[in-house]
Formats: C-alpha cells, structure tokens, sequence
C-alpha cells in the first residue's frame, strides 16, 4: 500500500565486526540501475551527495545497524531499497575519511 506524503523508516542490521562502521544506502527504480542515496559512518555527518536532504534522512547510531527514513512519499519513490556496510579503512577515527569496498547485506 502506498501512502502519498506520508514518510517510511527503513532499518538495516549487519552481524560483521564493528569495524563495518560505514553504511550506504541505495534505490533501485523499476527498469533503472541502483543509485546512491546517502552514505553514513559511525559519529559522521551523513553525506547525501546530491540528493536533496530534505527528502532523506540517514542515522547511524551504532557499528551494527542503521536506517534511512524517506519524507514526502511520491509515486517515484517506489523501488527497491538496498542497504550495504563496509569497513573503514582507520577503525581508530570516528569520522569518516574514505569510501572503502562496498557489502551487499
């Protein structure tokens, strides 16, 4: 069921190590290929590259989960929602410096 103008929460969980502190989300559109909505670290500002802010918003308070909340519900916002982690590559920082190898989970 589809509910215009409404927001829908998606929550991601990983059991790898903490040291998989970086999450990305993604959407894949009907007949499109998958595409980057917002990546996360742990104690990190969510970089939503050039997706607008005000349509998503990503939280990440612990290594092992995550979630991705999308305001506004459109008819163009149906797709496949993916959730991937990977390990940074200085697991002493909390901020996040690179964009290593992505997980699909």
């Amino acid at each position: 069921r589809f509910y215009v103008n409404k927001a829908a929460e998606m929550n991601c969980s990983h059991k790898r190590d903490i040291s998989h502190n970086q999450m990305y989300w993604y959407i894949q559109r009907p007949g499109e290929t998958m595409r980057l909505i917002v990546y996360t670290a742990l104690g990190g500002v969510p970089d939503y590259g050039g997706a607008p802010e005000n349509k998503y918003s990503a939280t990440k308070a612990k290594a092992e989960n995550g979630a991705l909340t999308v305001n506004d519900l459109q008819q163009n916002d149906t797709g496949v929602y993916f959730c991937a982690v990977s390990k940074h590559s200085d697991v002493r920082s909390r901020r996040s410096c690179t964009k290593t190898a992505q997980q699909l989970i």
